[in-house]
Parts: C-alpha cells; structure tokens; sequence
C-alpha cells in the first residue's frame, strides 16, 4: 500500500465528493462571486459524483479577485507566470489553506522522496524568491519542495548564467549521497542542459533524483520529448532518475506526479476529469479532451473544482502496472490559441519579465 496513492475508485471516489460538496457549500456562503455564478448556473451546491461538482474555468483568475475569507487573513498571494501584457491570475491563501498545502505536498511526494532530507539543488535563481509575500508559480514551487532537502544550493547565478565551480564544488561535498535536484522544465533544459553542452562542461550529478514541471511548449517546439529529455539529461549531466510532475498555481493541493511508469497519478486528496472540448460532457478513459482538476485543499478561495485549458487523457484507473491506484494520465498540452502561461515562458531571451 503506497499511501495516498492507495485508494481504489470505489473507496476514494465518496470520501472525495463529500469534501468537495462541503468545499462548494463553504464557497458558496463566503463569496459572493462565487455565490452569483453558481446561482446564475442553475448549479446545485450538492453534487451526486464528482463530474457534477460545478467547476470555474481557470482563466477566470487573471480576471478577478477570488476570496473566501477576509483580506486580513491572506497570508501569501500566488501569481501565475506570465509573459509580458498577459494578465496573471491571483491566488489568496490563509494560514489554513497554506498549510494544508504544504503537508499535503509532503505526503504526495514521501512515495518517490521517501522521509529522510536530501541535499538539494535547485535547477534555478534565488532571486526568484526576493519577495517573500508574493511568490510567482515558479518561486511558490522553489519555495514548496525545498523542504524535501537540505543544504540548497542555487545553480543559476542572477544572470541566468551556470554557477560551474559552486555547481562542482557541492556535487564533491555531497558525493556517494543521494541528491534532489529541482526545477522547471524549460529553466533546466535552456540554462542547465544546453549550456552544459554548449561550454562542452562535464558534470555527473550521481545518484540523483530529478523533480521538474512546467510547461513543454518550448520544448515540444524543439521536438523534444519527456524521453527524449530524460535521456539527453542522464547523457550530458548523469542524472539517473526523472519525475515529471503536473500542477498549477491556480489549485493548490493538485499536484500530480509521474510514477517508475513514466504516468501521472491523482492521489488521494485530487482527481482529474476529462471533459469534450465542445460539449464539456465528461469523456470515458484514452479519449482526450480538456483536463478539470479536483482538489479538496482551497478554503480560502474558490478553487476546488477548476476547468484548465491543458489537454490530457486518462490511460486507466487502479490498473497501473506500478501498483499505485487512482487514475493514471497523461497531458498533451495547452489548447490551440490558448493564452501562454507557464513557467517556461516567463523568460524571454534570457531576460526576466
């Protein structure tokens, strides 16, 4: 049993719902948007399943403020990433909700991280993390996997540029022990991997474990692939092990990360459905379609059920071959013309924006 991961569809399916339905009602009373919308909707605030949870679509975010408990109680904003001109959504979190989002990130990863503090590298800048109020998606994910580890060592310099002799000097330090290496796909893949090549720098990073999420579009535009990635970085760096991991500023708590299986899991607290690009009727497993994301975290705002505007397809539920349950997907991307978002595009030319 590999806890959260454990619950098959008929165990986790009525528990899920019933923290939902509460997350709906509590919305409901406490935001008057939220409130306005559901009404307007003709939605019922009590589901029968989890398809019928109402949901917002995520760009709604960038448009408005959506709060659930007093200003004087939000404790963090979390922006999404954005280019220049686009707009950026906002996320308020309480004590309640943060914390609730830190432990539940702990339990998601222990099955890969196991409950021991790696030293750790991140794949990144610390200047990410200058404002310790409002954290970007790219700092608030800095700021919640560092405390997988210990001893963080930055690999960027503020310059973007390769930080080699500190780089060399920890992997010293550290070496024969295990390490986390973290980061955003495309930070790592333009600024670790390319410039580890283009220097012609030799660097093994030994027995590490690699976590990464973030946007592929730059990377599909390359016609690189997770295999292909997972390759070429274990070619040029040495790393041995990679996770993928599926998540978004907008939802804490759905963080969904690859399994030994090369597939993304829902554990217990989250569930991802798949709806029809036109009729958003829900869609059976292998078809693909638009990605809704559940999760029973948001107390602060409402955030619980969430149509995004990535493209995805459930590959099965409680059969994977890695032993996990719950179901198992994969995400093909952003919809055609919809509004770049992630963390690989907040870098333009190596200049942040």
């Amino acid at each position: 049993m590999t806890i959260p991961y454990h619950l098959t569809k008929a165990e986790k399916a009525p528990l899920l719902l019933e923290k939902l339905n509460a997350l709906t009602e509590l919305h409901f009373e406490r935001s008057s948007e939220y409130r306005s919308m559901i009404e307007k909707g003709g939605y019922p605030t009590t589901a029968n399943n989890l398809e019928e949870v109402p949901y917002l679509p995520v760009q709604l975010f960038k448009l408005m403020d959506l709060v659930s408990v007093p200003k004087e109680e939000v404790i963090k904003v979390l922006t999404s990433s954005g280019t220049t001109g686009q707009q950026v959504s906002k996320i308020y979190l309480d004590k309640e909700t943060s914390f609730a989002q830190t432990k539940t990130l702990v339990e998601v990863m222990k099955p890969l991280l196991g409950g021991k503090r790696l030293p750790m590298i991140i794949l990144d800048t610390k200047s990410v993390l200058n404002d310790r109020k409002s954290f970007s998606a790219r700092g608030a994910g800095i700021l919640g996997f560092s405390n997988f580890g210990r001893k963080h060592f930055y690999a960027l310099n503020d310059d973007m540029s390769l930080d080699v002799e500190g780089l060399k000097a920890y992997l010293d330090e550290y070496k024969g022990q295990r390490i986390l290496l973290f980061g955003f796909t495309f930070m790592i893949w333009q600024y670790v991997y390319r410039e580890s090549l283009k220097q012609g720098i030799n660097l093994d990073f030994g027995d590490s474990i690699l976590i990464h999420g973030g946007g592929w579009k730059k990377l599909k535009d390359e016609a690189v692939d997770s295999t292909t990635f997972n390759r070429l970085l274990h070619d040029q760096l040495g790393i041995r092990e990679v996770h993928n991991y599926y998540g978004m500023v907008e939802q804490v708590g759905s963080i969904f990360v690859e399994c030994s299986n090369g597939h993304l899991h829902t554990p217990q607290f989250a569930d991802v459905i798949i709806r029809d690009t036109l009729t958003f009727e829900p869609l059976p497993n292998g078809q693909q379609g638009l990605i809704q994301v559940l999760s029973e975290l948001p107390k602060s705002y409402p955030g619980h059920s969430l149509l995004t505007e990535d493209l995805g397809t459930i590959k099965g539920e409680d059969d994977c071959p890695c032993g996990w349950k719950g179901k198992f997907f994969t995400v093909a991307g952003r919809i055609p013309k919809a509004e770049l978002r992630g963390c690989s595009d907040t870098f333009q030319g190596g200049k942040r924006v």
